[in-house]
């Protein structure tokens, strides 16, 4: 009993101190972090229940606004397709009423009452034609032999003539392919086609017309309409779903992108709700007259959160006034008591805008802020100093990044290498075209290299021999170019595309002068723990004041390498220096007519992923020489 008392009492003192470091707790945050918390939170809640219900009720609203929008939309477009297809109608009307009917095909010739129709209406149609019952042709316009061997009377649109006669029949959209004349061009049309009375030595026959319109009409319509919205599209087919017009007709066509046009056709007119390959969405359907096409508008619900831009601004606008009331009753609540932190608050936000002079920080208050303020002092002079150094050396890698981008293949550059695919393919070398584009590809693929900046020799070496593969052909062997590299050096880390600006400094201010006798000798070795790779020409060279100045003057070095790639040395030397460090980068040997020398001082780091991203990140430090390649 006596052992259960104390375990008790023990418990019971256990709680009081877990009450009273709770208290001590709270009571620590002082008057102004127990307002902010407590009026924060409360108006923070408030501000969210009431952004939460504006803006659902909007989106509500703006959804109606914007299907109401569309079917107006529709409305419009169903009114000009009807336009369009009463007009052909009325064309066909005029062509039976006015030329056909009251001819005897025995002696009386239709096609100059055609030909004059399809004048007047040549910008929608694309051709008259009458057949006979048994498919023979009566008349057409504009061209009126018919293919060889074809057989009219099996077409869709002929059977659908017969069999129902007492309509007019519109056909999908197909090519019209029955005439054959050299210069008629087949046309994607739309076959309107119906059963007409012809006379023959007073005979009554039947027969079936014709009317062929221009698809690419009702494609305008449409691109019209879908253009009109980015936040939705309109799409049109047949009353058994066939599609006549998609915006991605496309890539339906070969099966990269679905519709629900199947189930659209058997909707009735109206505004309904689908949940379409996991998508919902709110389809329009509308019914053309004369042909029972169906008008479909789709809306996805991410459209209407699309449409609702200044709603969302609106809420947020809503949003934003709150706080700042907020804030303004904040401080007024708070300012006397807490005017001291206040000041010391404003000095560390000057911090956050930039560099700042220690000596504005406050000191005063009571003594706690006082010795605040003072190591903040100390602190600011410190970060004044650190921030000093990072944004030199931030400075210094963005230029180097930022020419880093240039040099990869300048627009000048691949526009004479296309000219050069094109004129080969003209002159049927196409071995030599297939050659050139294969080299682009390569070249292209290493300078992009997913981002990176640094990459294996191996690939470095890549992409000059493209280069220089290219610049061959383009020269026509104008040149002499040698290789010499020890295979053990292909494992190592370099920096991207430092090869080629030296490559085309040797053609263009070394060799390009020479004719035929231009020789350009790339080597590479180990030596060490270092590596070494030379670019050798035998070009015109230059004197050693020039050799001093491209390695130092860099307003010199852009204006010399505007005819090249738009990279000098200047900048591989100092981005070799920012990845591997001051020890490193390019040497220049020259004399006057004695050709010149560029060779590149590399550290042997073995190319593993470790040590690629810590060269990239500025990591590196030197260390990773001898670790095992992956």
């Amino acid at each position: 009993m006596e052992d259960k008392g104390k375990k008790q009492k023990e418990k019971r003192s256990r709680l009081s101190d877990r009450k009273s470091q709770w208290r001590e707790k709270v009571g620590g945050l002082g008057i102004q972090a127990t307002v902010l918390v407590s009026f924060t939170v409360v108006s923070v809640l408030f501000m969210l229940l009431m952004g939460f219900s504006l803006y659902q009720r909007f989106m509500m609203r703006t959804r109606v606004m914007m299907t109401e929008s569309t079917e107006q939309l529709m409305s419009q477009t169903e009114a000009n397709f009807e336009d369009y297809l009463t007009s052909m109608r009325r064309v066909s009307d005029a062509l039976y009423y006015g030329a056909i009917k009251d001819k005897d095909l025995a002696r009386d010739n239709l096609d100059s009452e055609m030909a004059l129709l399809y004048e007047a209406n040549k910008d929608n149609l694309i051709s008259f034609a009458l057949f006979r019952r048994d498919g023979s042709l009566v008349s057409a316009t504009p061209v009126s032999t018919l293919k060889e061997g074809l057989d009219v009377s099996g077409q869709p649109w002929f059977e659908l003539a017969l069999n129902k006669p007492e309509n007019l029949h519109f056909s999908t959209p197909h090519v019209q392919s029955i005439f054959d004349a050299s210069s008629f061009r087949y046309y994607w049309v739309i076959s309107l086609s119906r059963i007409v009375e012809l006379t023959s030595s007073g005979v009554p026959l039947r027969g079936v017309l014709l009317v062929d319109m221009n698809y690419n009409t009702i494609e305008q319509m449409m691109e019209r309409v879908n253009g009109s919205s980015s936040y939705q599209y309109f799409y049109l087919c047949d009353g058994d779903g066939e599609l006549i017009y998609h915006p991605r007709m496309i890539q339906i066509g070969v099966g990269k992108y679905k519709e629900n046009n199947i189930s659209a056709a058997g909707l009735e007119d109206g505004v309904h709700e689908e949940i379409f390959d996991g998508e919902r969405r709110v389809v329009i359907v509308r019914t053309i007259s004369y042909t029972g096409w169906k008008l479909v508008g789709v809306i996805p619900m991410s459209g209407f959160r699309f449409g609702a831009g200044s709603t969302q601004y609106f809420t947020i606008l809503v949003l934003l006034t709150a706080i700042l009331a907020l804030l303004v009753i904040n401080r007024l609540v708070t300012g006397r008591i807490t005017s001291p932190i206040l000041r010391l608050n404003k000095s560390i936000q000057n911090m956050e805008g930039g560099r700042v002079d220690p000596e504005s920080v406050y000191i005063g208050g009571p003594a706690e802020i006082e010795h605040l303020g003072r190591s903040l002092q100390g602190s600011f002079r410190q970060v004044n100093k650190l921030m000093d150094d990072v944004v030199r050396e931030q400075e210094e890698r963005r230029r180097s990044e930022l020419d880093a981008l240039q040099s990869q293949i300048n627009p000048h550059f691949l526009y004479n290498t296309l000219d050069s695919i094109v004129w080969m393919i003209e002159g049927e070398r196409n071995d030599d075209a297939v050659f050139m584009v294969t080299q682009l590809a390569s070249l292209f693929r290493i300078s992009l290299s997913k981002g990176r900046t640094v990459i294996s020799i191996k690939d470095e070496l890549v992409h000059a021999r493209n280069y220089m593969n290219i610049q061959k052909v383009r020269y026509k062997e104008a040149f002499e170019m040698s290789w010499n590299i020890a295979e053990e050096i292909e494992s190592y880390c370099t920096v991207k595309l430092i090869l080629q600006p030296i490559l085309e400094n040797a053609l263009y201010y070394g060799i390009d002068a020479l004719g035929d006798e231009g020789e350009i000798l790339v080597e590479g070795r180990k030596e060490g723990d270092d590596i070494f790779i030379s670019v050798r020409d035998n070009g015109l060279g230059m004197p050693p004041e020039k050799v001093a100045q491209l390695l130092e003057d860099e307003e010199h070095e852009e204006r010399e390498s505007r005819h090249g790639s738009g990279v000098g040395l200047i900048n591989v030397h100092k981005r070799i220096m920012l990845r591997f460090g001051a020890q490193y980068g390019l040497r220049i040997e020259s004399e006057p007519d004695e050709g010149t020398t560029v060779t590149i001082h590399l550290p042997a780091v073995p190319y593993t992923e470790k040590n690629r991203r810590a060269l990239e990140h500025g990591t590196w430090n030197g260390e990773a020489r001898n670790e095992e390649k992956e």
